[in-house]
C-alpha cells in the first residue's frame, strides 16, 4: 500500500500567482500563519483535489491585520463570518482566513503553530497546520451538503501511526464520542487497517463509552449535533425544546453568531 504524501499543485499559473500573493503579503506584513485547506489534506492524505480557494490559518486577533494586508496587495477582502472566516478575492480565486472552526470549538491557538510542519508551497516556505488539527477540525464537519468523514478515514489510513494521539484526545475533549464514532467508521472502511489505530486508544475510549453507559443521562436538554451541522438540528432548537450546545452555557458562540452562521449556511455561502 503507498503512503506516498505528495506536495500539492493547484495546476493552474493564475491560482499559483494568486495564492504566492497572498503568501507573501502575509509575511510581509508579520501575520503568523498556516496552510490547511487541499495543502494539508494532500500532505496528510496522498489525495490532491483541485479547489479554487486556499486555506490559511490564523489567530483572531490576527485576522484583521491579515485582511489589510491582503487589501493592499490588490485583494478584495471581507469578514464573511465575525466569529470565524474572512475571505480576500483574487478574481475568480480566494483566500480564506480560519481563526476558529464554524461550531466555534475550535479555536486556532499556540498548539497549532508549535506543531505544525514546515514545507515548500509554490515555491515559499510556509508551515502546514498540523495532522491533529486537521483531522479534529474535519471531524465535526457533517452537514447534509458536506461530510467530511472519508477525508478523516484517509487522514488516518496515511497517519494513525504518526499522530499525537495523547494531543489528539486532548483536543477532543468532552467531544471524544466524535473521535470514538470516526475511528469505529475507519475499522468499517478498512477492516484490514485496524491494528494501525493504537488499541490503547481503542481501549480509553471504550473504557470511557462504557463509564459513561453506566451513569445516569446528564440533566437538561442540550443538542450537540449542532456542533456536527449548523442547519439539520434546527428543528430539535425551533420545534422540541432543546438547548443549542454552540451558545452560552455549553458553547462560546453568540446567539448572533449562529444567526449569521445559519443563514449563511441556508444560503449557501
Amino acid at each position: 500500500m503507498a503512503d506516498e504524501l505528495p506536495s500539492y499543485d493547484p495546476g493552474d499559473p493564475v491560482a499559483s500567482e494568486c495564492y504566492r500573493r497572498a503568501i507573501r503579503a502575509l509575511r510581509d506584513a508579520g501575520v503568523e500563519f498556516l496552510v490547511g485547506g487541499a495543502y494539508a489534506f494532500a500532505r496528510y492524505s496522498g489525495i490532491a483535489r483541485h479547489t479554487k480557494d486556499f486555506d490559511i490559518f490564523l489567530r483572531g486577533r490576527d485576522r484583521d491585520c491579515a485582511l489589510a494586508a491582503l487589501s493592499a496587495a490588490g485583494f478584495r477582502a471581507e469578514v464573511t463570518y465575525p466569529h470565524w472566516l474572512g475571505k480576500a478575492f483574487c478574481g475568480e480565486y480566494f483566500i480564506d482566513l480560519i481563526a476558529n472552526s464554524g461550531n466555534g470549538i475550535g479555536p486556532v491557538d499556540d498548539g497549532w503553530f508549535e506543531h505544525a510542519v514546515p514545507v515548500e508551497i509554490l515555491g515559499e516556505l510556509v508551515r502546514l497546520c498540523p495532522p491533529e488539527e486537521t483531522l479534529w477540525s474535519k471531524a465535526f464537519i457533517m452537514e447534509r451538503n458536506r461530510f467530511d468523514g472519508a477525508d478523516v478515514n484517509h487522514i488516518l489510513r496515511a497517519q494513525a501511526g504518526r499522530l499525537d494521539w495523547h494531543r489528539l484526545l486532548d483536543r477532543f475533549g468532552r467531544h471524544w464520542r466524535v473521535l470514538l464514532s470516526h475511528l469505529i467508521l475507519f475499522g468499517f472502511a478498512y477492516p484490514a487497517e485496524r491494528g494501525r489505530i493504537p488499541a490503547w486508544v481503542m481501549s480509553e475510549l471504550f473504557g470511557r463509552l462504557r463509564a459513561e453507559v453506566e451513569e445516569a443521562p446528564p440533566n437538561g436538554r442540550v443538542c450537540c449535533g449542532t456542533l456536527l451541522a449548523a442547519v439539520q438540528y434546527l428543528p430539535d432548537l425551533e420545534r422540541w425544546g432543546y438547548q443549542d450546545a454552540r451558545v452560552p452555557p455549553h458553547g462560546s458562540l453568540t446567539a448572533k453568531d449562529v444567526e449569521i452562521w445559519t443563514d449563511g449556511v441556508l444560503n449557501g455561502r
